[in-house]
């Protein structure tokens, strides 16, 4: 991807992003250092289960994009947690900032200057020395307002730009004190300058060339198949790798996934993405499984310049007309909520919104008839992940039940999102997503789906509306507000904007399930977001 060409790099980032944690279809020599087997089995030398080697399964795709400061795919972006750091990472569960590539957190985190010395020995999975360049390099590529990258809407609205101080100090020079934003540096992976950037250094991390400082180095990666890891022998940081090898399935479909884990041939130690309707024979063989409600949810994304799209009370009542409790009881298997608002209720800044929409079905013709609206016919775009096309039956009965003729459209999540980014008319999409990916902070979730330049209000052909507009007004105040208190009352106040008008909004947040074999592995610690976290697992025994 060229820097140079900003339509040519958002076309790339789309490409690659993965962006719901279903990755993108990627066809792609990879260098010479990124080799690997030509089959799952073979795991460059390595045991099976023990403490020599941990195989692992993922319900995502492993063929998204693997930037750091690009991807949103859970299979990489869980990786690149094992092979990058950032100057600070967070604790996968609660979030709290600890130092990683750097030897400390800053002791005043409202200071509008955060300083940063380099931890002494760290090097890169090629040996050479992590130095500020490398630093200044990666956050350049963030803030560059040339090239368009997805960490660039974590940063861009409160850091205002990283310097070199010496060859192992930086410092990082907020526009104004953000707090907030020491969390969100585990998404500024740290990457090396003299590999990445060479010409062509953008597109060989897209593809799967990664080289991190971190606990574990990717030995091969092969896409739609498997990406294997090796302890870096020279990681002197604070979480060492407990494992000597890693091997990382790829296995969206659910049987197979399962299958992998779970009786007499079972050949893998952890499984994230398990269905619900076998957490109870995984437990009767023995398994731990556990998961967690969190921002895992289906949402609807309307095409408001698509009429009768565009009208508010369109998108309210095709909300209404949704039998959400139904939807729970037979897709989700009780393992969900109806969405109350744009926030899961377990958020630190969650308050119900002042529009929740329970299911109404009257309520939902009176809007369409308010709106001039009949005999309005619907093509659902959704992408294919098992739970969601299993919610779709649900919205389809509902919307027929109110006089809306519908349509059902899975595909692939690669289609759906390439027919978005070609600007293609669509009406509808249904599709999952899980900010928690990022971090738990409201301000960042809100950021993730809304903006000026978002690539979301892009899909909705809605930043140009004046109820977007003051949206965004709403949001840089609320950014900018030291105060904690009054901050999240000024974030939920907008959420409230958010929920009225619909745009891209939950319908249901539903729990995500890991399990994996207690007698094997210790330490697990599952996620409410895709993907799993190793870094504090170990062998059992």
């Amino acid at each position: 991807m060229s820097d140079l060409n900003p339509v040519a790099a958002r076309r790339s980032f789309l490409k690659y992003t993965g962006a719901l944690g279903a990755a993108a279809t990627v066809t792609t020599t990879l260098s010479a250092c990124s080799g690997g087997p030509k089959s799952t089995t073979d795991t460059d030398g390595g045991g099976k289960g023990g403490s020599e080697t941990l195989t692992a399964v993922i319900g995502y795709g492993n063929d998204g994009s693997w930037d750091p400061t690009q991807t949103a795919s859970a299979f990489c972006m869980a990786a690149n947690h094992h092979i990058y750091e950032g100057l600070l990472d967070t604790d996968p569960i609660d979030r709290k900032p600890y130092a990683a590539l750097a030897t400390e957190v800053p002791a005043d985190l409202g200071a509008t200057t955060w300083r940063f010395t380099l931890r002494e020995g760290a090097s890169w999975h090629d040996g050479k020395p992590v130095t500020a360049d490398d630093v200044v390099f990666t956050f350049d590529r963030i803030l560059d307002t040339g090239t368009t990258t997805l960490a660039q809407g974590f940063f861009a609205a409160w850091l205002k730009e990283v310097r070199k101080v010496d060859a192992q100090t930086v410092e990082l020079v907020l526009k104004f004190p953000f707090p907030d934003g020491a969390p969100r540096l585990t998404l500024a992976k740290i990457m090396p300058k003299h590999v990445f950037g060479k010409p062509g250094g953008w597109d060989k991390a897209t593809t799967g060339t990664a080289v991190g400082s971190g606990p574990y180095r990717m030995t091969a990666h092969n896409p739609k198949s498997n990406t294997t890891f090796a302890a870096y022998e020279k990681y002197n940081g604070p979480r060492k790798a407990a494992f000597k090898k890693m091997n990382w399935l790829t296995i969206v479909d659910a049987a197979p996934r399962v299958a992998k884990i779970s009786g007499g041939s079972a050949d893998a130690q952890i499984a994230d993405n398990i269905p619900y309707a076998n957490i109870a024979q995984l437990k009767k063989d023995g398994l731990k499984v556990e998961g967690g409600a969190g921002m895992n949810h289906m949402f609807l994304l309307f095409n408001t310049a698509h009429k009768p799209f565009d009208d508010v009370r369109v998108r309210q009542a095709l909300h209404y007309a949704i039998d959400t409790e139904k939807m729970i009881e037979v897709a989700l298997k009780g393992r969900g909520r109806a969405a109350s608002s744009f926030l899961n209720v377990d958020n630190p800044t969650y308050r119900k919104a002042k529009t929740v929409y329970g299911h109404d079905p009257e309520k939902a013709k009176k809007l369409l008839e308010e709106a001039g609206v009949s005999g309005l016919t619907i093509d659902l775009m959704a992408v294919n992940v098992s739970w969601i096309v299993d919610c779709l039956p649900t919205i389809k009965a509902s919307w027929d039940a109110i006089g809306v003729k519908t349509d059902l459209d899975p595909q692939e999540t690669t289609a759906v999102f390439t027919k978005l980014d070609q600007k293609k008319d669509f009406q509808v999409v249904a599709a999952a997503s899980n900010p928690n990916q990022f971090g738990l902070d409201a301000d960042l979730i809100m950021r993730y789906n809304y903006g000026p330049e978002n690539l979301w209000m892009g899909y909705a052909r809605w930043a140009g509306n004046s109820a977007a507009k003051k949206l965004f007004k709403l949001m840089d105040q609320a950014t900018r507000e030291p105060d904690a208190a009054k901050k999240k009352a000024m974030t939920q106040e907008y959420i409230d904007l958010v929920a009225e008008q619909a745009v891209i909004y939950p319908v249901v947040h539903n729990e995500l399930v890991t399990a994996w074999n207690p007698e094997q592995l210790t330490g697990v610690r599952p996620q409410a977001y895709p993907g799993i976290n190793v870094l504090q697992s170990k062998p059992a025994g």
